[in-house]
């Protein structure tokens, strides 16, 4: 068997080790036995088993901060768990770990077998297994915010007309939480938890707003504490909003349709070299074999890759408007 052989099916079986833990998950013996612990704790009725009960808490804290999981390895850790929960696709921090390790492997092994120069093969595989899961990570936290967005004001109106029928803000909460599907209903239904367990109101809405991150639940919240504070009616201030945050979105609407050109000619202009590139590769492939082996095509094509990539985000911020 030769070289390449051996690395494609190294690569192989290395990708698939790695996906096989990262959704393999936790044991169900040792969550089971969990489980049954935290119930025993809860009804616990002498004094020693409660104290016991709250320092194996402690170890299993303690233990977990500072054990050897590879995600204690993670530089900026809790915004990257942050990012991950905004998905809303229940993932945790290995697995995300692990699908990187497992595109680097495969995007590194598969330059090699091509006969790539050590070095780029390297720097090609860190930036498809770095770029790629962080680009696919912001898409699905964008697609999410968008479809909150998208139905946040017709949970404000579910809200106004709960308010005028007489009922109490969190149990309008628990109707939009119940009635809405999705992105609204799911972190609705996290502001009455949070609530029920013992945090005020402002508290429940403010840590559903940091892990939005969207101006739109910003301004419910901070018209839900100016109400709270100064009284007045709220159910035609929430109205206000709705009708505000309706105009707002539309405007967005309006400003993508204008911009939708610079757009087009932006993503034709950076995918026009790569398109080249391709077709030349496909017909001749002596003719470009020097950008990946020759030392000063190599730091050529870095520097064009580099510019470009400049350019593209000039380009990206005098399209981008802010409503």
């Amino acid at each position: 068997m030769n070289l390449p052989m051996i690395l494609i099916v190294t690569a192989t079986f290395v990708a698939l080790a790695m996906l096989i833990l990262a959704f393999a998950g936790p044991s169900a013996g040792k969550a089971k036995s969990r489980r049954l612990a935290s119930v025993r704790d809860r009804h616990a009725a002498s004094t020693e088993a409660v104290v016991a009960a709250q320092m194996r808490k402690t170890i299993q804290a303690v233990g977990g901060r500072g054990g050897t999981n590879i995600s204690n390895l993670v530089p900026r850790r809790e915004l990257m768990e942050k990012r991950l929960r905004r998905t809303g696709k229940g993932w945790n921090l290995t697995q995300y770990i692990f699908w990187c390790m497992g595109l680097f492997v495969v995007a590194t092994g598969g330059l090699l077998v091509l006969r790539t120069p050590f070095l780029l093969a390297v720097l090609a595989g860190l930036m498809v297994g770095i770029g790629l899961p962080h680009a696919y990570i912001g898409k699905l936290v964008a697609k999410r915010v968008q479809k909150f967005n998208t139905r946040f004001p017709d949970a404000i109106d579910l809200l106004v007309r709960g308010l005028k029928s007489g009922l109490p803000v969190t149990e309008t909460f628990q109707v939009v939480s119940q009635e809405l599907p999705g992105p609204v209903g799911e972190e609705f239904k996290g502001v009455i938890e949070r609530i029920r367990i013992g945090n005020t109101m402002e508290a429940a809405l403010q840590e559903t707003a940091e892990m939005i991150g969207t101006p739109e639940f910003q301004f419910f919240c901070i018209t839900i504490s100016i109400q709270r504070e100064t009284g007045g009616n709220l159910a035609e201030t929430l109205a206000n909003l709705s009708e505000v945050l309706r105009k707002r979105a539309q405007m967005k609407l309006k400003i993508r349709a204008m911009s939708s050109e610079a757009k087009a000619s932006a993503y034709i202009v950076g995918a026009l070299p790569f398109f080249v590139f391709g077709v030349v590769w496909s017909m001749n492939p002596e003719y470009l074999a020097g950008f990946f082996s020759e030392q000063r095509l190599i730091i050529a094509g870095i520097g064009g890759l580099i510019w470009m990539t400049i350019g593209a985000l000039i380009m990206k911020k005098m399209i981008s408007f802010e409503v």
